[in-house]
């Protein structure tokens, strides 16, 4: 009874204290408001829009593990004779980095586990922001008023590739050593500037004495200091614009339908944490991954056949060895047109498309209301041929980076190899598009039948007249909703006066006749049409102008 008495007053204290600093924070910062208006936000409960959490917890897991990395790992390039735990390499002479690398993973007590764990993580981080942002712009959720935040996520995706790029050439071993080779070619083959930009980065000539020092300050200072700002940002931006949805009975354009954060969201949130978690920890504890020790220290005067980088610069790689050997020389300065462009205007180009398609796809569409409904990517064929075509040239490139490798396995010949790939280069998107497309268009065509005829039940009757039918069951009205409510835009109708009109304005009808001419229009009643057009209907905003 003593026990019990004494145990509910230090409760009741803690209680007290607990309360007395909420009072004494929430005076001074806004806290009881923020924790209010964050408990009231509606979180989707659709799988998809767990992508961004994976790449959100990923990255939780490469802050940790990269935290306890740098208390062991020594950046410096001055060279020594190794003398640790490995003994294979005894009496090789290599630099402090590379030392150090071998001796956190041999010498220091769980050291390879924690790296395997961080490098696999980093994979996953660059590959879950990937699919994140392919989800986003095949559902059309990067549209008005969330231009920004797709912003941000293509920024976040750069500098997660910088990111992985600088840590994954930390160990200076053979194989990362080639891939900063590879850098220092495409920095110095930047016409004019190059061979200045070179001894800016590397300090000397190659490979000079402090690139490794700072690629290690750019890998844990500068790069995640930015990737925690932008994420912070992002993750704003997503609690004040709220989440996009799909067409649901009781779901509109007009509100937010979804699970509140506690304490279903917390619960569901926390355990997809602990299980990015521990699949990390397992995938680093039986899959091998970046055996640095095989590889040896970095020699300049030595290059292994196969070798190819991560996955996420996979496509530069691909890029050179598909570039034909082209140079040109122009007032004295030699261009190297087979390393600028797949290495250089290739990625520039990429990223530019990538920051502006939603202001380009808005003037194309002349539409500037705002969009909380996600698309059926078969709803938007010609955005969606446009990524499936724009994944397969990069799959190419990808494939294309490990072309010796292919070679070598199935007996090829790697010229001719080389020769079906830059075909493909330019053969298979254009492909990609028109099958994407008409399989879009043949995907609304079904759904216009099953609102029609409804689903098969697989039964087939005979009349009296020998005549056979097939069964079907009417749909039901939560599947019937979600196939009629859609948006459905016009092309742009053509500008008055065809020959005087201004140049960009028939550039722009042409664009959207050709985004939207093809189309599949689905059976509905006057009724349905008007319902459908109240769902998707644009928000009203007290006091606010047209944009």
């Amino acid at each position: 009874m003593l026990f019990r008495k004494r145990k509910a007053r230090a409760n009741a204290r803690a209680v007290t204290v607990a309360r007395t600093g909420f009072t004494v924070l929430d005076r001074r910062f806004p806290l009881a408001d923020l924790a209010r208006e964050l408990l009231r936000k509606a979180f989707p409960d659709h799988w998809s829009f767990m992508l961004g959490e994976l790449a959100l917890y990923s990255f939780l897991v490469l802050v940790l593990t990269g935290s306890y990395l740098t208390l062991f790992f020594d950046p410096s390039m001055t060279e020594s004779t190794y003398h640790g735990a490995y003994t294979p390499l005894h009496g090789q002479t290599m630099t402090q980095a590379y030392s150090s690398a071998v001796e956190l993973s041999f010498g220091v007590r769980g050291g390879l586990l924690i790296r395997q764990i961080h490098h696999w993580a980093a994979l996953v981080f660059v590959a879950a922001i990937a699919v994140h942002m392919l989800r986003i712009f095949f559902t059309g959720a990067f549209r008005r008023p969330r231009e920004g935040n797709w912003t941000i996520g293509v920024t976040l995706f750069m500098l997660a590739m910088l990111e992985g790029f600088a840590g994954y050439s930390l160990p200076d071993d053979l194989l990362s050593g080639t891939g900063l080779r590879t850098a220092q070619t495409i920095v110095g083959s930047i016409p004019v500037v190059g061979t200045y930009l070179q001894f800016f980065v590397f300090g000397s000539e190659y490979p000079g004495h402090i690139i490794i020092p700072r690629l290690y300050i750019l890998h844990v200072l500068f790069v995640p200091g930015l990737l925690l700002a932008l994420v912070g940002v992002h993750l704003v931006m997503v609690v004040y614009l709220k989440h996009t949805q799909w067409a649901d009975r009781g779901k509109t354009n007009r509100n937010v339908v979804g699970q509140p954060m506690y304490p279903r969201f917390t619960a569901k949130s926390t355990g997809l944490f602990l299980m990015v978690f521990g699949v990390l920890a397992v995938t680093g504890a039986l899959a091998q991954i970046n055996p640095i020790w095989n590889y040896g220290p970095y020699r300049p005067d030595q290059v292994s056949t196969d070798a190819q980088p991560d996955w996420y610069v996979g496509f530069l790689e691909g890029g050179l060895r598909l570039m034909p050997p082209w140079e040109s020389d122009v007032a004295g300065h030699t261009i190297m047109w087979n390393v600028v462009v797949p290495t250089v205007v290739l990625p520039a180009l990429l990223f530019l498309v990538l920051f502006l398609y939603p202001l380009f796809e808005k003037w194309v569409t002349g539409d500037r209301t705002e969009h909380h409904l996600c698309d059926r990517p078969r709803n938007r064929p010609t955005r969606t041929a446009l990524g499936v075509a724009a994944v397969v040239f990069y799959a190419v490139l990808l494939t294309a980076g490990g072309n010796d490798v292919i070679a070598y396995s199935f007996r090829l010949s790697v010229n001719a190899l080389t020769w079906v790939l830059r075909i493909a280069l330019i053969v298979a998107p254009l492909l990609a598009f028109v099958v994407t497309k008409r399989m879009c268009l043949a995907l609304q065509a079904h759904d216009g039948q099953l609102l029609e005829e409804g689903d098969e039940t697989g039964e087939v009757t005979q009349t009296v007249y020998g005549q056979l039918d097939e069964g079907h069951r009417g749909l039901s009205a939560q599947r019937r909703y979600r196939l009629l409510v859609r948006e459905n835009p016009r092309p742009l109708p053509p500008p008055e006066g065809k020959g005087t009109a201004p140049r960009r304005h028939r550039l722009r009808a042409a664009l959207s006749h050709w985004y939207y001419r093809d189309r599949v229009e689905l059976p509905a009643t006057r009724e349905q049409r008007q319902r459908i057009a109240e769902t998707t209907a644009e928000p009203e905003r007290v006091g606010e102008g047209t944009e």
